[in-house]
């Protein structure tokens, strides 16, 4: 039988493409024309001249720098939570006694603690410890405030490993070590790809630690770089554009590559 065409969604859908696209669109024709056309033009007219001066100038202004930096800061973060979370949630998953169980409920409670209701003795610490204006000072408590999350969900995703699995691998005498990363780790892919992806959001993004805890322009990220772009005169809005546009390219490839296993561990089936 042949399908009746649904011409309401196909206008939605339109409508919802405009919606979408239409900002896109002056995002990045912006970063292509100078200074001067955008003010002179407008934004939303396509510049007679394309130029590709405003990245060369974003990477001459000090922007490469806090680029490397969220790098450093993101991919630490990313590694602590690896060496962390994984060996946590396969010990609260194979724990069969009350204290680890009421031990992992305390830990949750991280979940319920914003960030503002603890900068001032974060402050406090991290100053104290001497690791102000310190990219470190920025990699811990972001490292520490991404555990309760990925915990809870790295540990639904080692749920879903059955336990005939479990009494398989210790009928061939494996020990604990060996069943975690021969069963555990290969089977839990899921999970852990949702882990990394949600980590490595939190610290590229992340704007009230940098902003808190480092002040010299040697230790800056891209999210406190972007204030360079305003000045007492004004804004470069075609430089600062393309400045979002650079910041965002990374993150959006690690979206393309990993969404459907984000989607997956949230949604607590990463182990399947």
């Amino acid at each position: 039988m042949r399908r009746r065409p649904n011409h309401l969604a196909g206008l939605g859908s339109l409508v919802w493409l405009a919606v979408v696209g239409f900002p896109l669109y002056v995002l990045l024709i912006s970063t292509f024309r100078t200074r001067a056309s955008y003010s002179s033009e407008g934004p939303l007219s396509f510049p007679e001249h394309l130029t590709l001066q405003n990245y060369a100038d974003d990477f001459s202004n000090g922007f490469g720098q806090d680029f490397l930096n969220t790098v450093i800061v993101t991919a630490s973060v990313v590694a602590i939570v690896l060496l962390v979370v994984p060996p946590l949630a396969y010990a609260i998953v194979r724990a069969r006694g009350r204290t680890i169980a009421t031990v992992f409920r305390i830990f949750l409670l991280g979940l319920a603690i914003p960030a503002q209701a603890v900068i001032v003795p974060m402050f406090y610490v991290i100053s104290k410890a001497g690791l102000y204006d310190h990219l470190i000072g920025v990699i811990l408590p972001t490292a520490a405030f991404c555990l309760p999350v990925c915990t809870l969900v790295l540990t639904g995703a080692m749920r879903d490993i059955t336990n005939e699995l479990y009494e398989a691998m210790a009928m061939d005498g494996a020990t604990p070590w060996r069943v975690f990363w021969q069963l555990v780790v290969p089977l839990s892919r899921g999970g852990l790809s949702s882990v990394v992806v949600f980590s490595a959001l939190q610290a590229w993004n992340g704007f009230l630690f940098p902003l808190i805890l480092t002040q010299s322009e040697s230790s800056k990220v891209i999210t406190l770089g972007l204030y360079n772009f305003q000045t007492e005169h004004g804004v470069d809005v075609p430089g600062l554009l393309s400045a979002v546009v650079l910041s965002m390219l990374p993150i959006f490839i690690v979206y393309l590559f990993a969404r459907r296993a984000l989607v997956q561990g949230l949604m607590g089936v990463g182990g399947k």
